[in-house]
């Protein structure tokens, strides 16, 4: 069954943001606009340039009103000397949640359960409206980085529809290029 518009249940786990371990909940997915983003692990390779990426656009995200949230299966205690020690990750100022219980991965469906990586997450992207329900999901393998100017553009596009019911937004739609309005009339002609 897909995660789509189904909303985050309850949970409760700890991040690393700005200094201190601080609780997270459902709750913070609520009120606003969220991006989760799980990533395999701290310490690793391709994960730091995905998490710097996101830091270099996280302006962007605030001025949309939208907070993100990476997450591992590591430890909150792992995040903090991870953020200690690597000069990229030191430039995150997004709570890192920690999720060695595997709660979160396994609700947003991305816990690796078999082969060399149990026990870790698959690449997951996820955007969450101010209801708390997942608009929209990019899950791959973890080999391939993803490109946060890309979650932008997702996120735009969820918010434009939530704010103008009855559009819809084309293939490549970029903020302020036209939008459809689905009809009996257009069928056929696009």
């Amino acid at each position: 069954m897909s995660l789509i518009n189904t909303e985050v249940p309850a949970f409760s786990a700890t991040a690393y943001h700005n200094g201190k371990f601080v609780p997270v909940t459902e709750q913070n997915f609520k009120g606003k606009w969220s991006v989760v983003v799980f990533y395999p692990a701290d310490f690793t390779f391709v994960c730091p340039t995905e998490l710097g990426d996101l830091a270099d656009n996280y302006d962007e995200f605030k001025k949309l009103g939208v907070e993100v949230y990476g997450v591992s299966t590591d430890t909150h205690f792992t995040h903090k000397a991870w953020h200690d020690t690597s000069d990229t990750i030191a430039k995150v100022q997004y709570p890192l949640i920690g999720d060695p219980s595997h709660q979160l991965a396994r609700f947003f469906q991305v816990l690796i359960t078999e082969g060399e990586d149990t026990g870790l997450a698959l690449r997951g992207t996820f955007v969450i409206d101010p209801s708390g329900k997942i608009k929209t999901i990019e899950v791959h393998d973890n080999g391939i980085g993803r490109d946060a100017k890309e979650t932008l553009r997702r996120l735009k596009a969820a918010q434009y529809v939530a704010a103008h019911p009855g559009e819809v937004c084309p293939a490549k739609w970029e903020e302020g290029s036209a939008t459809l309005t689905p009809s009996l009339d257009l069928v056929g002609k696009i």
